[in-house]
């Protein structure tokens, strides 16, 4: 019995492990490679010389219309859905893989950790702490 609970240990352990370094690598890779393409501009707006996108969000009217149809409840549903997409784009992408790595990395040790006790119960008084025999 102690082999297996020590084996399931050491495995979660490993394959913690493996999630983390095969989560933070691919969060890495994606970060280096990925370019911050904006996506849903409607339009750009020129100021100074330099161009900026206008995104639907930024837009008075956008807005106002978004809240005339659906009210308050309408634009927050909005942006948290922009919020959202926002986030599997891109550079966000990496912080995205890298935090879901870091967490069920953790989630697996935390697991690994709560398993049973790994002491022999064949051995007498080999798990007594203060080392007076309970049979006498």
């Amino acid at each position: 019995m102690k082999s297996k609970i020590v084996d399931l240990y050491t495995c979660l352990n490993v394959i913690s492990a493996i999630i983390l370094l095969v989560g933070l690598g691919g969060a890495m890779l994606i970060y280096r490679t990925a370019e911050n393409n904006v996506s849903g501009v409607i339009g750009y707006d020129e100021v100074g010389g330099s161009v900026y996108p206008i995104m639907p969000g930024e837009m008075k009217r956008y807005i106002r219309d978004m809240e005339l149809y659906g009210g308050k409840a309408n634009v927050i549903a909005d942006e948290f859905r922009r919020w959202v997409a926002g986030l599997w784009h891109g550079k966000s992408l990496a912080y995205t893989v890298a935090c879901i790595a870091i967490v069920t990395s953790f989630g697996v040790f935390y697991y690994a950790s709560r398993l049973p006790s790994r002491q022999d119960p064949d051995v007498p008084n080999k798990n007594n702490i203060e080392g007076t025999n309970k049979e006498s």
